[in-house]
């Protein structure tokens, strides 16, 4: 009991340094307290408390003055040893145990799509905002990376706009690594699984003295794949990745510290292991492009934290360089003919800056204020490329054009001298042959270079006010600009040579587009919430007002379309010679208006409770929400062929839901659990679209890609062994499930609800863990996304299968 005792007191003492001294407050305070104490946490001017279960991450935020379940929003928190125990290592598997929120695995490590609430976006902008080590990612390619050595994640969800600013309009992702200062020794990992998974992970923290501490960390990650291209014979979706970060605290004077992160990582994968959909059993076949798709990405994120601690209040520095270099080649018509495919190549720069100052009195009155600025160079080139089987179609095309004509032309003179219509036509059609025929070959490309870069400053400030004992105020507002710009340079060319009775002939079809458009978008962001403590354990229950946005912005992926459209439209023109279409300001002018797309705006109205329960072994969070959004920015295939996606704004949505967060323990904290539900329930408001001068409406449909319910549950019991080298043994279960998901803005089809079931065994030694696993224990099947493409000439539906059943074995080792 003293020991205990003394552990509780311990985390008191350090959780209380983190609001009141000069202590390392850009740390990470960990403390294990013992199973059987509740853990009461409590800011020294503030009147409600928090209780925790078994573990504590404290984490020092510079712009929140609450602790986050004291906060008027929904949330949830995990700790490390729940990431351990799921076995999370990217933000796909970590989204399953939470509420209303999913980040499907499909496509490539490029596609990180994420949706809060049905908020989320395939393509551009995020709605959901990352901070890495208190670094904002600022580019969505960067969002899917391999999660490792983190200490506590945090999901906050619903609009974030007035702390975060802009593309947080869905909810916001923390993650921390873990501190050298409070974390010493090594730690290694390996793990092996079916179709040859396997991971390794080495890690070292240690201090150089009382005033400066260190990590660093690296990985290798690979698996041979689960689906084979029946085409080329390749693995469909096989990876390597690897990477390492290190990390440097240092407390310069007593007042100042400062923290160095940088993580850089690097993926080689084949990727979207799409193939043909069967709708009527929604089952995919295996994929089978003519060309296996791929995708590398090297990405390096640098951190800078200063933090200067006064007596009266504290000021925060952030600064960061980001950059990034990937290559995705992609079939684009993903079958086995040969039509099209393209490459994209981006090259980022990135900085960001960021103040904070927040005050230390105490008082009934706590304030941040704070300012923000990001300039991101990005250069894309994104080259597509027209196969034999698309040129074909055109070649046949002119082919037939042209042989009519001349065959028309000879009939028409014999039978003016005399010849019967149909010996004419024989006739005519022999002279053809013999003099050689009539053949048309055509060839065609798009070269694109693309510079869009991008300029953010917002400005803000969030006061929370105790109007009483137990009452508390947010008030806050944020000023966002946001400057976006887009210099393109592209051409499309369209050589026909043509054969015509011994003679040929090559003319070109060329039009060029070189031009520069920019926007200006500027947003006040406000945040209005009440919270009220409801007991002496800290529950509380809360209602909250707040805006959010993600940014607008310039559709890329059109310019094929468009050129190609420009060819078909000005072929004829090429008949007699080669033609250079012309464009003028006004044509200019319209493609400025086609490729562009506005801010998503979006207002959230929520009530909630943060309610503590059973003598603190028991925590539920419950919150119910809706959100209007204006401009919603939907993702969907681009132009008349369908070569790529593109972002379009779909007037107006309404999404309106319910969540619901159980978490505890039993039986003297040998049992752990946990437990999710979230409703979304997402549609068009105002959505029209024209197609084949028919209007659509999807007025009442269902938004595209969003799962109407999400539910996990999960469970470990752990049985201690005495006088044995065996400490204890874990044995825990899971289950994740969501559903139904339409793919289209029609809703013709669609993804039923599913779920999928997981279990492990742990053996834990003194240093030593051994980890037995399995997924999918009930091999379901589903797809993780479906879409339906034009590029071949007819309307096909592909789809991505889930990953099937999968087991495997994790040693880890700390010294």
């Amino acid at each position: 009991m003293a020991k205990r005792t003394i552990c509780v007191a311990a985390a008191i003492i350090c959780i209380t340094a983190t609001q009141t001294s000069a202590a390392t407050f850009n740390n990470i305070i960990i403390e294990k307290l013992n199973s059987e104490s509740a853990l009461e946490l409590s800011e020294t001017n503030d009147t409600s408390k928090i209780y925790n279960l078994d573990e504590v991450v404290v984490v020092s935020q510079p712009k929140e003055a609450l602790l986050l379940r004291q906060q008027p929003l929904s949330s949830a928190m995990f700790t490390s040893s729940e990431i351990n125990s799921i076995g999370i290592t990217d933000l796909s598997s970590l989204a399953c145990y939470v509420p209303s929120f999913v980040m499907p695995a499909y496509g490539s490590r490029l596609t990180s799509s994420m949706y809060i609430r049905g908020i989320g976006s395939r393509v551009n902008n995020p709605a959901i905002g990352i901070y890495l080590d208190g670094v904002p990612l600022v580019n969505k390619t960067a969002f899917n990376i391999h999660t490792y050595q983190i200490a506590r994640a945090d999901i906050l969800r619903g609009p974030q706009g007035t702390l975060y600013g802009m593309n947080t309009e869905g909810g916001l992702i923390r993650l921390y690594s873990k501190d050298p200062m409070t974390y010493q020794g090594t730690d290694l990992h390996i793990g092996i699984g079916t179709h040859f998974q396997r991971d390794i992970e080495a890690a070292h923290f240690g201090k150089i003295n009382n005033n400066t501490a260190f990590s660093i960390a690296g990985f290798y990650s690979g698996s041979n794949g689960f689906f084979r291209n029946t085409t080329t014979g390749e693995r469909a979706d096989n990876y390597n990745e690897a990477g390492g970060k290190m990390r440097l605290t240092t407390k310069l004077t007593n007042r100042l510290t400062a923290d160095i992160t940088a993580d850089y990582q690097y993926v080689r994968q084949n990727a979207f292991p799409y193939g043909q959909l069967n709708l009527e059993t929604n089952r995919p076949d295996a994929p089978s492009a003519n060309r296996q798709s791929n995708y590398t990405r090297n990405m390096l994120n640098t951190g800078l934290n200063l933090k200067y601690q006064a007596e009266r209040f504290t000021l925060n520095s952030t600064t960061s360089y980001q950059f990034l270099d990937d290559c995705m080649k992609m079939d684009q018509d993903y079958l086995a003919a040969d039509l099209m495919h393209m490459e994209q190549r981006q090259l980022m720069n990135a900085i960001t800056q960021e103040l904070t100052i927040r005050n230390n009195t105490h008082g009934k009155w706590k304030r941040a204020t704070g300012l923000y600025g990001s300039y991101q160079w990005l250069r894309t080139d994104a080259p597509v490329f027209f196969d034999k089987d698309f040129t074909g179609r055109i070649s046949d095309g002119i082919q037939t054009v042209m042989y009519n004509a001349i065959l028309k032309s000879m009939t028409d003179k014999m039978v003016a001298a005399g010849m019967p219509q149909t010996a004419a036509e024989k006739a005519a059609a022999a002279a053809i042959e013999k003099a050689g025929g009539i053949s048309v070959d055509a060839n065609m490309k798009v070269p694109a270079t693309f510079n869009t870069p991008q300029f953010n400053i917002g400005v803000y400030h969030e006061s929370n006010i105790n109007i009483t004992d137990k009452l508390t105020a947010t008030l806050g507002l944020r000023y966002d600009y946001n400057r976006v710009k887009v210099h393109y340079d592209t051409y499309a060319t369209m050589a026909i040579t043509a054969n015509v009775m011994g003679q040929s002939m090559t003319n070109t079809l060329t039009s060029v587009l070189n031009n520069a458009s920019h926007d200006n978008y500027s947003q006040l962001l406000p945040k209005v919430g009440l919270s009220y403590t409801i007991d002496s354990k800290g529950s509380n229950v809360y209602a909250t007002i707040c805006k959010g946005y993600r940014a607008g912005g310039y559709n890329i992926q059109m310019f094929s379309d468009i050129l190609q459209h420009e060819l078909n439209e000005n072929n004829n023109k090429a008949m007699t010679g080669s033609y250079d279409i012309p464009h003028t300001q006004a044509d200019y002018d319209e493609i400025s208006n086609t490729i562009s797309y506005k801010p998503e705006e979006s207002w959230n109205y929520e009530v909630g409770a943060h309610i503590n329960l059973f003598d603190n072994k028991m925590h539920a969070d419950l919150a119910a929400y809706y959100m209007q959004i204006r401009n919603q920015q939907l993702s969907v295939m681009a132009g008349e062929y369908g070569f790529g996606r593109m972002m379009v704004n779909a007037g107006k949505s309404i999404s309106w839901g319910f969540e619901a967060a159980l978490r505890g323990s039993a039986f003297n904290n040998y049992l752990s659990w946990s437990a999710g539900y979230g409703l979304t329930r997402a549609t068009f408001k105002e959505y029209n679209e024209t197609s084949d001068n028919t209007e659509i409406s999807y007025n009442g449909k269902r938004v595209p890609f969003i799962p109407m319910h999400t539910a996990n549950a999960r469970a470990d019991y752990k049985i201690k062994i005495n006088g044995s080298a065996i400490k204890s043994v874990v044995i825990g279960a899971d289950v994740t499930a969501q559903g139904r998901i339409y793919w289209n803005e029609a809703n013709t089809y669609s993804q039923p609800f599913y779920a999928l079931v997981g279990a492990h065994t742990d053996v834990n030694f003194s240093d030593v863990s051994l980890k037995l696993w399995c997924r999918n224990l009930t091999d379901t099947h589903y797809n993780t996304f479906a879409f339906d493409s034009s590029a071949s000439g007819q309307t096909v539906y592909l789809a991505q299968r889930g990953t099937p059943i999968q087991a495997g074995f994790d040693i880890n080792i700390h010294f």
